[in-house]
Protein backbone atom coordinates (compact mmCIF):
# COMPACT_ATOMS: atom_id res chain seq x y z
CA UNK A 1 0.00 0.00 0.00
CA UNK A 2 1.68 3.20 -1.73
CA UNK A 3 -1.26 6.01 -0.74
CA UNK A 4 -2.04 7.37 2.80
CA UNK A 5 -5.07 9.11 4.02
CA UNK A 6 -4.24 13.24 3.36
CA UNK A 7 -3.70 15.18 6.23
CA UNK A 8 -7.35 16.94 5.54
CA UNK A 9 -8.85 13.59 5.97
CA UNK A 10 -7.04 12.36 9.28
CA UNK A 11 -7.98 16.02 10.60
CA UNK A 12 -11.79 15.40 9.51
CA UNK A 13 -11.72 12.27 11.06
CA UNK A 14 -10.38 13.45 14.80
CA UNK A 15 -13.12 16.50 14.52
CA UNK A 16 -15.68 14.24 13.20
CA UNK A 17 -16.37 15.63 10.25
CA UNK A 18 -16.72 13.19 8.15
CA UNK A 19 -19.77 11.85 6.49
CA UNK A 20 -20.47 8.06 6.88
CA UNK A 21 -19.07 6.87 3.24
CA UNK A 22 -16.43 8.50 4.00
CA UNK A 23 -15.58 7.42 7.32
CA UNK A 24 -16.37 3.59 6.27
CA UNK A 25 -13.84 4.50 3.49
CA UNK A 26 -11.18 6.01 6.55
CA UNK A 27 -11.58 2.62 8.34
CA UNK A 28 -11.08 0.41 6.06
CA UNK A 29 -7.78 2.07 5.26
CA UNK A 30 -6.71 2.42 8.91
CA UNK A 31 -7.72 -1.75 9.48
CA UNK A 32 -4.57 -2.09 6.65
CA UNK A 33 -2.40 1.14 7.23
CA UNK A 34 -0.12 1.30 10.61
CA UNK A 35 1.21 4.41 9.08
CA UNK A 36 -2.22 6.09 8.81
CA UNK A 37 -3.61 4.95 12.00
CA UNK A 38 -0.32 5.96 14.27
CA UNK A 39 -1.30 9.73 12.44
CA UNK A 40 -4.52 9.28 13.35
CA UNK A 41 -3.32 8.54 16.86
CA UNK A 42 -1.06 11.59 16.69
CA UNK A 43 -3.81 14.22 15.64
CA UNK A 44 -6.10 13.09 18.15
CA UNK A 45 -4.10 13.06 20.62
CA UNK A 46 -2.62 16.82 19.71
CA UNK A 47 -6.39 17.72 19.56
CA UNK A 48 -6.94 16.60 23.44
CA UNK A 49 -3.85 18.87 24.19
CA UNK A 50 -5.04 21.88 23.12
CA UNK A 51 -8.78 21.32 24.03
CA UNK A 52 -6.79 20.96 27.48
CA UNK A 53 -4.71 24.17 27.07
CA UNK A 54 -7.53 26.25 26.13
CA UNK A 55 -9.54 25.42 29.22
CA UNK A 56 -7.06 28.41 31.36
CA UNK A 57 -9.14 31.43 32.40
CA UNK A 58 -9.47 34.25 30.89
CA UNK A 59 -11.45 37.16 31.66
CA UNK A 60 -13.77 38.60 29.32
CA UNK A 61 -12.71 41.37 26.92
CA UNK A 62 -15.97 44.00 28.21
CA UNK A 63 -14.64 43.59 32.30
CA UNK A 64 -11.01 44.51 30.83
CA UNK A 65 -12.78 47.50 29.02
CA UNK A 66 -14.75 48.73 31.61
CA UNK A 67 -11.56 48.43 34.59
CA UNK A 68 -9.80 50.39 32.27
CA UNK A 69 -12.17 53.24 31.71
CA UNK A 70 -12.81 53.25 35.48
CA UNK A 71 -9.24 53.64 36.24
CA UNK A 72 -8.82 56.20 33.68
CA UNK A 73 -11.85 58.34 34.58
CA UNK A 74 -12.47 57.20 38.34
CA UNK A 75 -16.54 57.39 37.82
CA UNK A 76 -19.04 55.60 39.24
CA UNK A 77 -20.56 53.46 36.65
CA UNK A 78 -23.94 54.99 35.72
CA UNK A 79 -24.00 58.13 37.30
CA UNK A 80 -21.58 60.26 34.80
CA UNK A 81 -23.52 63.24 35.90
CA UNK A 82 -21.41 63.65 39.15
CA UNK A 83 -18.77 63.84 36.56
CA UNK A 84 -20.14 66.54 34.57
CA UNK A 85 -20.93 68.37 37.83
CA UNK A 86 -17.38 68.31 39.28
CA UNK A 87 -17.81 65.44 41.43
CA UNK A 88 -15.02 63.03 41.21
CA UNK A 89 -13.89 60.25 43.17
CA UNK A 90 -10.35 59.62 44.94
CA UNK A 91 -8.33 57.25 43.09
CA UNK A 92 -8.65 54.61 46.75
CA UNK A 93 -12.50 55.16 46.21
CA UNK A 94 -12.56 53.67 42.63
CA UNK A 95 -10.07 51.01 43.38
CA UNK A 96 -12.36 49.84 46.19
CA UNK A 97 -15.39 50.31 43.45
CA UNK A 98 -13.53 48.14 40.69
CA UNK A 99 -12.58 45.69 43.80
CA UNK A 100 -16.28 45.62 44.06
CA UNK A 101 -17.63 44.77 41.13
CA UNK A 102 -14.46 42.53 40.06
CA UNK A 103 -15.08 40.45 43.58
CA UNK A 104 -18.68 40.24 42.69
CA UNK A 105 -18.26 39.58 39.04
CA UNK A 106 -15.64 36.67 40.21
CA UNK A 107 -18.46 35.07 42.55
CA UNK A 108 -20.80 34.92 39.70
CA UNK A 109 -18.22 33.30 37.51
CA UNK A 110 -17.21 30.96 39.89
CA UNK A 111 -20.89 30.25 40.35
CA UNK A 112 -21.45 29.42 36.84
CA UNK A 113 -18.57 27.16 36.85
CA UNK A 114 -19.91 25.04 39.47
CA UNK A 115 -23.11 24.66 38.16
CA UNK A 116 -21.26 23.82 34.52
CA UNK A 117 -18.85 21.73 36.31
CA UNK A 118 -21.04 17.93 36.07
CA UNK A 119 -20.76 18.80 31.78
CA UNK A 120 -17.40 19.74 31.88
CA UNK A 121 -16.33 16.50 33.94
CA UNK A 122 -18.46 14.57 31.27
CA UNK A 123 -17.05 16.45 28.20
CA UNK A 124 -13.27 15.72 29.34
CA UNK A 125 -14.37 11.80 30.63
CA UNK A 126 -15.57 11.49 26.91
CA UNK A 127 -12.37 12.89 25.15
CA UNK A 128 -10.09 10.66 27.26
CA UNK A 129 -12.19 7.29 26.78
CA UNK A 130 -12.26 7.67 22.81
CA UNK A 131 -8.54 8.68 22.83
CA UNK A 132 -8.05 5.16 24.58
CA UNK A 133 -10.50 3.89 22.50
CA UNK A 134 -8.40 5.08 19.50
CA UNK A 135 -4.93 3.88 21.38
CA UNK A 136 -6.23 0.63 21.64
CA UNK A 137 -7.36 0.35 18.14
CA UNK A 138 -3.71 1.83 16.68
CA UNK A 139 -1.69 -0.45 19.06
CA UNK A 140 -3.29 -4.03 17.15
CA UNK A 141 -2.24 -5.73 20.12
CA UNK A 142 -4.11 -8.42 21.84
CA UNK A 143 -5.59 -7.54 25.30
CA UNK A 144 -4.03 -7.82 28.41
CA UNK A 145 -6.76 -10.62 29.36
CA UNK A 146 -7.63 -12.15 26.24
CA UNK A 147 -10.61 -14.07 26.47
CA UNK A 148 -14.38 -14.56 25.91
CA UNK A 149 -14.78 -16.22 28.72
CA UNK A 150 -16.51 -13.53 31.39
CA UNK A 151 -15.81 -16.18 34.50
CA UNK A 152 -12.03 -15.72 33.45
CA UNK A 153 -12.39 -11.90 32.57
CA UNK A 154 -13.86 -10.60 35.85
CA UNK A 155 -11.58 -12.89 38.26
CA UNK A 156 -8.85 -11.26 36.32
CA UNK A 157 -9.25 -8.08 37.44
CA UNK A 158 -9.65 -9.06 41.31
CA UNK A 159 -7.04 -6.74 43.11
CA UNK A 160 -6.13 -4.33 40.33
CA UNK A 161 -9.62 -2.59 41.21
CA UNK A 162 -11.15 -0.99 44.08
CA UNK A 163 -14.63 -2.10 43.03
CA UNK A 164 -16.21 -5.27 41.67
CA UNK A 165 -18.78 -5.46 38.34
CA UNK A 166 -20.67 -8.01 36.70
CA UNK A 167 -20.51 -9.25 32.74
CA UNK A 168 -23.44 -10.30 30.76
CA UNK A 169 -23.53 -14.00 30.01
CA UNK A 170 -25.84 -13.56 27.01
CA UNK A 171 -24.95 -10.83 24.19
CA UNK A 172 -26.70 -9.34 21.56
CA UNK A 173 -26.61 -10.87 17.75
CA UNK A 174 -22.52 -10.96 16.66
CA UNK A 175 -21.63 -9.66 19.75
CA UNK A 176 -18.37 -11.18 21.80
CA UNK A 177 -16.22 -10.65 24.70
CA UNK A 178 -12.59 -10.36 23.16
CA UNK A 179 -11.19 -9.92 26.56
CA UNK A 180 -9.70 -6.91 28.91
CA UNK A 181 -7.57 -4.23 29.81
CA UNK A 182 -6.59 -2.76 33.08
CA UNK A 183 -5.85 1.07 32.09
CA UNK A 184 -6.27 4.38 33.78
CA UNK A 185 -9.03 7.70 33.38
CA UNK A 186 -8.08 10.93 34.56
CA UNK A 187 -5.50 8.38 37.17
CA UNK A 188 -7.93 6.59 38.17
CA UNK A 189 -7.98 2.58 37.33
CA UNK A 190 -10.62 1.24 35.10
CA UNK A 191 -11.36 -1.99 33.25
CA UNK A 192 -11.90 -1.66 29.60
CA UNK A 193 -13.79 -4.36 28.42
CA UNK A 194 -13.14 -5.04 24.23
CA UNK A 195 -16.33 -6.18 22.46
CA UNK A 196 -16.89 -7.12 18.85
CA UNK A 197 -19.95 -6.62 17.01
CA UNK A 198 -19.29 -7.96 13.55
CA UNK A 199 -16.33 -6.41 12.04
CA UNK A 200 -16.63 -3.42 14.39
CA UNK A 201 -15.13 -2.81 17.59
CA UNK A 202 -16.42 -1.94 21.01
CA UNK A 203 -14.92 -0.93 24.34
CA UNK A 204 -16.20 0.00 27.34
CA UNK A 205 -14.99 1.47 30.53
CA UNK A 206 -16.22 0.72 33.88
CA UNK A 207 -14.82 2.80 36.55
CA UNK A 208 -15.65 3.63 40.21
CA UNK A 209 -18.51 6.34 40.66
CA UNK A 210 -17.54 9.34 41.88
CA UNK A 211 -20.05 12.12 43.75
CA UNK A 212 -23.81 12.14 44.46
CA UNK A 213 -24.66 12.45 40.91
CA UNK A 214 -22.47 10.43 38.11
CA UNK A 215 -22.77 10.26 34.86
CA UNK A 216 -26.22 10.56 33.35
CA UNK A 217 -27.45 8.63 30.63
CA UNK A 218 -26.08 9.55 27.19
CA UNK A 219 -25.90 8.74 23.67
CA UNK A 220 -23.79 11.03 21.98
CA UNK A 221 -20.97 11.30 19.23
CA UNK A 222 -17.22 12.59 18.92
CA UNK A 223 -14.35 11.74 16.63
CA UNK A 224 -16.63 9.61 14.40
CA UNK A 225 -17.54 7.70 17.21
CA UNK A 226 -20.34 7.03 18.90
CA UNK A 227 -20.12 7.06 22.68
CA UNK A 228 -22.62 6.02 25.29
CA UNK A 229 -22.87 6.03 28.96
CA UNK A 230 -24.53 5.44 31.98
CA UNK A 231 -24.08 4.81 36.25
CA UNK A 232 -25.15 2.72 38.36
CA UNK A 233 -25.41 3.39 42.25
CA UNK A 234 -21.49 2.16 42.45
CA UNK A 235 -20.26 2.40 38.86
CA UNK A 236 -19.67 4.59 35.94
CA UNK A 237 -19.95 2.94 32.72
CA UNK A 238 -18.95 4.38 29.06
CA UNK A 239 -18.66 3.03 25.79
CA UNK A 240 -17.04 3.98 22.51
CA UNK A 241 -16.95 2.31 19.20
CA UNK A 242 -18.54 3.24 15.32
CA UNK A 243 -21.30 0.52 15.62
CA UNK A 244 -24.26 2.02 14.91
CA UNK A 245 -25.66 3.89 17.87
CA UNK A 246 -28.51 1.23 18.47
CA UNK A 247 -26.48 -1.70 18.72
CA UNK A 248 -24.08 0.23 21.22
CA UNK A 249 -27.32 1.23 23.06
CA UNK A 250 -28.24 -2.60 23.04
CA UNK A 251 -24.53 -3.88 24.45
CA UNK A 252 -25.42 -0.97 27.33
CA UNK A 253 -28.58 -2.26 27.95
CA UNK A 254 -27.41 -5.93 28.65
CA UNK A 255 -24.01 -4.71 30.64
CA UNK A 256 -26.35 -2.37 32.72
CA UNK A 257 -29.17 -5.19 33.50
CA UNK A 258 -26.51 -7.18 35.12
CA UNK A 259 -25.02 -5.04 37.57
CA UNK A 260 -26.07 -4.71 40.87
CA UNK A 261 -28.73 -1.59 41.93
Amino acid sequence: MTDHLSLTTLNALVDGELSAGQLAVAKEHLDACNACTSSALAQSLLKTAMAKSGQRYHAPPELTDRMKRLLSEQEIPGHRHAVSSGVRLSGWAAAAIILVLFGGWMFLGRHALRSNTASTENAALMTEVCDLHIATLAANMPPQVLSSDRHTVKPWFQGKLPFSFNLPENLPDETKLEGANLTYVHDRPVAQLLYSVGRHRVSVFLQEKTGESGTSDFLTHQSGFQIAGFSTRELEIVAVSDVDSARLAGLMDMIRRVQVS
